[in-house]
This record gives C-alpha cells, structure tokens and sequence, in this order.
C-alpha cells in the first residue's frame, strides 16, 4: 500500500515548522558565547526537511541587513549546539543535521517592487498601478 503523502509530507512539514519556531526562539534569546552570533539578530523564515528527516534546511535573514551570508561560518561553528537543543526539545528518532541558508527571497521581493514601480513599467502597464 502507497503511503498517502510520500515522503512523509503532512509530518514532514509539522516537523520542520517545529524546529523553525524553536531556531528563531534561540536566535531571539541570543544565548550564545560567540558575539558575533549573539549580536546578530538573525530570523528563521523557513524550514525544509528532507523526506527521512534527517537533514533541515534552515533559511534565514538578518533583522535590517543584507549580509546574511557572511554570518554562515559562525552559523556553522554553533550547528551542533543547535541541533543538540532541536533534538533536547523535539524528542525525535535522529536530531536533523541542520543546514544554513542566507535567504534571498525578502531582497528579490524588493527588487521586483521597485521594478513594478519604475516609470517604464508603469508607461506600459498603462498607470494601471
């Protein structure tokens, strides 16, 4: 019999919204002996597990800047401390291996606003804006 979401969708998702709430709550707390970290003021935008849920894909922006990738070593060195209290707070099987993402998405959005909004789009749209 075929499983009703491969991959294991419906809980897939739960999961990775779990562990999207818990990341951004100990980004806000910033407990962490790295300053650079502690100081950042990073949000956790999305979450995305692979099928098994071993592996979380973690995308991430920094509150009023652009440099988010320049935060993905420290991200890096702190990992295991983060997966060790994803796997403290989620009591799953095998605590996901996470994998940091500067996201892009908010910086395209702007981008295709400002486009929109630019004379020669609104010229051939017709002032329909």
């Amino acid at each position: 019999m075929k499983p009703a979401h491969p991959g294991g969708g419906q809980r897939r998702l739960r999961v990775a919204e779990e562990v999207r709430h818990l990341l951004a709550e100990l980004f806000a707390r910033g407990d962490f002996r790295d300053p650079e970290l502690a100081e950042a003021h990073l949000t956790v935008n999305e979450v995305r597990m692979s099928p098994d849920l071993r592996n979380a894909t973690v995308f991430f922006t920094r509150l009023g800047r652009d440099d988010g990738a320049a935060l993905l070593p420290v991200l890096d060195r702190v990992g295991h401390h983060l997966r060790g209290e994803v796997a403290r707070a989620l009591h799953l099987r095998v605590a996901p291996a996470l994998h940091f993402v500067a996201d892009e998405a908010p910086d395209q959005a702007a981008r295709m606003e400002r486009l929109l909004r630019s004379p020669e789009v609104s010229r051939d749209l017709g002032n329909k804006r």
